[in-house]
């Protein structure tokens, strides 16, 4: 007969088993966005995303961690645009960079993470004219391998990334805004 220690260790044993089988069959791939309607021109918020110094400013990724070292490589705006960075804290490291862009419409980034863990991740922003307003989408798409899906399955990372997308979209809401009351870019 087993003793309660032993049925205790068999159910813990067969809970472990059952979450690592779950976290297998979760996606390969996942997709986090959130949007947001700012009351300026897509040719005013533009430039604030298009501009990694410009968008640093807003980006609470880079402002949420105040051991965030960030190095802008020989341009910062448009195609070719990057920066890395590398911090003590939550942030990790890694590096981003512009690889495509439409001018007052779209934005694409290549986010590589070297730390905590490494990915390499799709960041897209697309900006759609809604009259006066602009409708901005924050979007990032990338492969789970399998101890992200383990990570997955234990925090929403749904939740967690899209509610730092949501105060970002906040930020460059007022940036944006502000800029267009202004009159400047």
């Amino acid at each position: 007969m087993f003793s309660i220690l032993g049925m205790v260790g068999l159910v813990l044993v067969a809970a472990v088993a059952c979450l690592l089988i779950y976290a297998a069959t979760r996606p390969d791939e996942f997709r986090i966005a959130r949007s947001a309607t700012i009351d300026a021109p897509a040719e005013t918020i533009y430039p604030l995303i298009n501009d990694l110094r410009r968008f640093n400013e807003w980006n609470p990724f880079a402002k949420g961690d105040p051991s965030l070292k960030v190095t802008y490589g020989a341009s910062s705006e448009g195609r070719s645009g990057s920066y890395d960075w590398d911090s003590t804290g939550r942030a990790g490291k890694g590096r981003m960079q512009i690889t495509d862009t439409v001018p007052a419409s779209r934005v694409t980034m290549s986010l590589q993470f070297d730390k905590p863990m490494k990915a390499t991740n799709t960041v897209h922003f697309t900006l759609q004219p809604q009259g006066a307003a602009t409708e901005v989408s924050w979007e990032m798409t990338g492969a789970s391998n399998f101890m992200q899906k383990l990570f997955g399955v234990c925090f929403n990372m749904d939740k967690m990334v899209g509610g730092e997308f949501d105060k970002g979209l906040t930020s460059l809401k007022a940036q944006a805004e502000a800029a267009g009351a202004k009159g400047t870019v």
